[in-house]
């Protein structure tokens, strides 16, 4: 079993800061909002694209999977009552030279053993699609 540990700390009434390991991030717990960090909602929506993007770096050399870059777009709809993420859906880009197999095998990959991405799926509507980045 893994184990994951941050700590989050309220800075003053606009924000608070999360820390992992080295790392901190100042995250957005201001009522009015704030631009300049996540709010929680888009701290989960980072979450499902890190956990994508960290799955393609597994998974790549185990199918022998080829790219130069990947860009991945998260969208989530939120419902008001009861508060919580209704869908989530995303489409992954990838600037590769792969057939469309190794791409249909690469998305059945993150689907199958994301960490983050198999924590939502039974609550939420997660969807989306991995297509070749079209320059």
């Amino acid at each position: 079993m893994l184990e994951y540990e941050v700590t989050a700390t309220r800075t003053d009434a606009h924000g608070s800061v999360v820390r992992c390991k080295q790392a901190a991030l100042v995250i957005d717990t201001d009522l009015s909002g704030r631009v300049d960090a996540f709010n929680p909602a888009e701290l989960l929506l980072a979450a499902v694209s890190a956990c994508i993007l960290k799955n393609m770096e597994r998974v790549a050399p185990i199918i022998d999977f080829h790219y130069r870059g990947v860009t991945i777009r998260v969208h989530g709809v939120r419902q008001d009552s009861p508060p919580k993420m209704q869908s989530i859906g995303y489409v992954i880009e990838i600037d590769t030279d792969e057939n469309e197999r190794k791409l249909e095998l690469m998305h059945e990959n993150i689907k199958k053993y994301g960490t983050v991405y198999n924590t939502l799926v039974p609550g939420t509507k997660l969807s989306g699609t991995l297509r070749r980045l079209e320059i």
